[in-house]
């Protein structure tokens, strides 16, 4: 029988029975979708005319417009067909507040990003197994107990991180890709990204959530919303090296400012804080006859960190007392919103072949392709993981890294 693309002509008259029939999906599953995807219901209702129809239950959607609805929402087709909503709970624990309060339900980005770095993170662990890969022996490596300046002098000494070796980082950019790159040094896979896999239209949103920590023996792992301001990337990674260090896996908006949320939070949050800001190295730096505003922002420079880590540290080693630290507080948010030069959300473009590693974590990367080149992971398996399906880019990739076959 004659075949039109690779299809008998049979067939084709099937398929397009499949694709224009009426689909009996619960009206109560569509308004779900449109709710998690937190797409603009008037965005969707452009897309998807009939949708108000479809929701009251007067009208079907067919098979095709199903598939088109699912993937336009970024939700798993077979989740369409069940009658009630799925409990979706996060597979992290969820230390995330705003002010007293908690942020609520994960967005599908969220949710897609962590089942993403999982995935990973789960190959990535059976390959240093494989490969005879001792763990990681930072993780787990602290209590609820260890004094926070220990910890934090720890972290720094393991990390080479300390004031010295920030001196040679010009920009707030380059302190967070250096102190990335010595975090995969130690055997954390760090993965920065502003989108959801290579979806620039998928944005994430840093009001949702800053960082997140998966602690696993052979690969700990540090996502950091790439959306976020830089100077908050930097003490986000920060934070999260302390969740690892305690051996515990998080999800954040992590907060130099606040005591909130709980022992390991506050532990977390207090180590970071010196970390990047020692309070011995504060109180021989701070020069207290210079005015507020140049000190916050010579201080920031050097620890690149935000004037407001700075002005926090200030009040922590007594240099600012309680009342005069609240109305700086006060005028310094002020100031720094109307300020970019720490608040440019970092570009999610540039050289995809620069930004993918960055995006999935070099170490990974250069793994993987490294195990496909040799036959021990199927080019499938690596274009999922790697969020592409290009056998001349994977290629082109595999040469940028320095790993061909």
């Amino acid at each position: 029988m004659p075949e039109v693309s690779g299809i008998p002509k049979a067939n084709l008259a099937e398929e397009e029975i499949v694709t224009t029939a009426r689909v009996d999906v619960a009206p109560v599953m569509l308004a779900w979708a449109r709710d998690r995807s937190g797409i603009p219901t008037e965005d969707l209702v452009r897309k998807f005319p009939k949708l108000s129809e479809w929701e009251a239950g007067t009208r079907l959607p067919t098979f095709r417009q199903l598939e088109q609805y699912s993937n336009y929402t970024h939700t798993p087709l077979g989740y369409l067909y069940l009658a009630t909503p799925p409990a979706e709970p996060l597979p992290v624990p969820d230390f995330r507040t705003r002010g007293d309060r908690g942020v609520g339900r994960p967005s599908a980005d969220l949710l897609d990003v962590i089942y993403a770095c999982q995935q990973r993170q789960q190959w990535y662990s059976e390959y240093a197994r494989y490969e005879g890969f001792d763990p990681p022996n930072f993780l787990a490596s602290a209590t609820l107990a260890t004094p926070i300046e220990q910890a934090a002098e720890t972290m720094r000494e393991v990390l080479g991180f300390d004031l010295d070796a920030r001196r040679g980082y010009r920009t707030w950019d380059e302190a967070f890709s250096g102190l990335s790159r010595k975090a995969e040094t130690i055997g954390c896979l760090v993965m920065t990204s502003g989108i959801v896999g290579s979806n620039t239209h998928r944005r994430l949103d840093p009001a949702e959530f800053g960082a997140f920590a998966l602690a696993q023996t052979y690969a700990p792992l540090v996502f950091i919303n790439g959306r976020d301001t830089r100077a908050a990337m930097i003490f986000s990674l920060a934070h999260e090296l302390a969740h690892l260090w305690l051996g515990e896996s998080g999800l954040d908006i992590p907060d130099p400012t606040t005591s909130r949320n709980g022992t390991s939070e506050r532990w977390c949050n207090a180590v970071a804080a010196e970390f990047l800001v020692p309070g011995d190295s504060l109180r021989a730096e701070h020069l207290a006859g210079a005015t507020l505003r140049d000190e916050l922002d010579r201080l920031a420079k050097l620890y690149k960190v935000s004037t407001l880590v700075v002005l926090s540290r200030l009040h922590d080693v007594a240099a600012l007392g309680w009342d005069d630290y609240r109305r700086a507080w006060d005028a310094e948010v002020a100031y720094v919103k109307g300020r970019q030069e720490l608040l440019t959300p970092r570009k999610s473009g540039g050289d995809f072949y620069n930004t993918l590693p960055v995006r999935v974590s070099k170490t990974f990367a250069r793994a993987l392709v490294s195990s496909t080149l040799e036959g021990r992971t199927s080019y499938r398996d690596a274009f999922e993981l790697l969020g592409f399906r290009s056998v001349s880019t994977f290629q082109t990739l595999g040469r940028e890294l320095g790993v061909s076959a």
